[in-house]
């Protein structure tokens, strides 16, 4: 079997991960900040040691600033329920996840106004025309750091000095990109990043979380017990207690903990030389097979460590069959949650075939799932005149 559904999900985790997660269980199963006894005090620094971590990786000054999530869908409604009023203006781009997309259209509904920066066929924002874009009443810009599906890399840099130009909050979507880009949340001048645990991060899923940078307060998006500051029936105002109401994924905790341990033990510039290797390969050979479109930058520099195509006379979901049935490869077909990004790609309504490789992805397998989409290429080109269930079921039989 190979793998190359990482951006839904990585596969496998470092076996540091499940370790972890035994260890939590077996040795550490207590509440964190309710009890006083060996065994909450042993989740507590649990907790604390996989917040240093993200830290670390962030390069954030201040663990307290990362926040933890069930996810990064959660960390991103954190902050934009958070932050948007009615008669607010929001930024953002037409190469967003349903993770943005839906709140923003909930708040639209609200009496926030939502301003959707058209992006180039190939999923690029231009700077210039987000600065055009920027109004008098615009309270925050939100775009995702790499997009889902065609793995395009947006100038974060750029467009965060031009939200500190401007006095707007930035919100960086991290999904696809933490654990696998570097993310250096002081050098960029990033407000807030959004980041789930269970993809570049390599750990379980039900994590995630938000870094908020110091001097920016969000409203709660939750109110409870925080196993701090009892005697007070007011939400905490310090972070990050402030968003972690109720008990947090102890045992996902334990494991995102080791694998960021793992990802800065290999090193972040490591992991990214090695994925940028695999998706260059890539995008070399499929260059080369007659009926198959990439879409995005094309170019492994532009973007992460996934790509989108099609196969010219098959649909995306046969090609997803077929590559599964008949060659022993995962991959993620259809829209990705991202109706959006794939009318800016032209892929709207029926999709996309997607690979996205991971750490323990190989040049070798990358060569397999090469010479698999050559041959569905040439058997789609042979069978154009074969009704599709008929040449779909002989070609997996």
């Amino acid at each position: 079997m190979i793998y190359f559904d990482n951006a839904a999900t990585s596969w496998p985790k470092p076996p540091a991960v499940r370790a972890a997660m035994d260890e939590y269980f077996g040795e550490a199963g207590g509440n964190p900040g309710r009890s006083g006894h060996r065994m909450s005090v042993a989740a507590a620094r649990i907790v604390e040691r996989a917040r240093e971590a993200l830290a670390d990786l962030f390069s954030a000054n201040d663990p307290s600033r990362i926040v933890f999530t069930h996810n990064g869908t959660h960390a991103l409604n954190l902050a934009l329920q958070g932050l948007l009023r009615p008669g607010d203006h929001v930024l953002t781009t037409s190469m967003e996840h349903n993770s943005v997309m839906r709140p923003l259209r909930h708040f639209e509904g609200l009496g926030v106004e939502v301003t959707v920066v058209a992006c180039t066929p190939d999923g690029r924002v231009d700077p210039e025309a987000v600065r055009r874009a920027v109004r008098h009443d615009t309270s925050l810009l939100v775009t995702t750091h790499a997009s889902n599906v065609a793995g395009t890399l947006n100038p974060v840099a750029d467009l965060a000095a031009l939200a500190r130009e401007a006095k707007i909050p930035y919100l960086l979507d991290a999904s696809q990109t933490a654990g696998s880009i570097p993310i250096d949340v002081q050098a960029l001048g990033v407000d807030l990043v959004a980041f789930t645990g269970h993809k570049g991060l390599l750990g379980p899923t039900g994590t995630g979380g938000l870094y908020i940078r110091e001097g920016l307060a969000l409203a709660p998006l939750m109110r409870g017990g925080t196993g701090s500051d009892s005697a007070h029936e007011i939400q905490p105002e310090f972070l990050p207690d402030a968003h972690e109401s109720g008990t947090l994924n102890l045992a996902g905790i334990a494991g995102l903990g080791a694998a960021v341990r793992f990802v800065l033990e290999v090193g972040i510039e490591a992991v990214r030389a090695h994925k940028q290797k695999l998706i260059a390969q890539f995008l070399a050979g499929a260059f080369g097979i007659s009926g198959l479109t990439l879409y995005g930058p094309r170019n492994a520099a532009l973007q992460c460590d996934l790509a989108s195509f099609t196969i010219d006379g098959a649909v995306p979901s046969e090609v997803g069959l077929i590559l599964d049935q008949s060659f022993g490869i995962m991959a993620r077909t259809g829209l990705h949650c991202a109706p959006s990004a794939h009318r800016t790609l032209g892929t709207f309504p029926t999709g996309t075939v997607r690979f996205s490789f991971g750490w323990f992805n190989t040049p070798a397998e990358v060569e397999k799932g090469l010479e698999a989409l050559r041959q569905i290429a040439a058997w789609a080109a042979t069978e154009a005149t074969v009704p599709r269930q008929e040449a779909v079921e002989t070609w997996t039989a």
